[in-house]
């Protein structure tokens, strides 16, 4: 797998990173993302 696609994969996995909440639906990590996170 080439490192750029390694690399969006990390980020798609970490709920800290835009690309996750983007991956999810969302413009942009929302503000209560820790929030949303404990919830589900």
């Amino acid at each position: 797998m080439p490192k750029h696609d390694d690399d969006n994969r990390s980020c798609q996995l970490n709920p800290e990173h835009d690309a996750y909440w983007q991956s999810r639906g969302e413009d942009e990590r929302p503000d209560d993302w820790q929030e949303r996170l404990e919830d589900e």
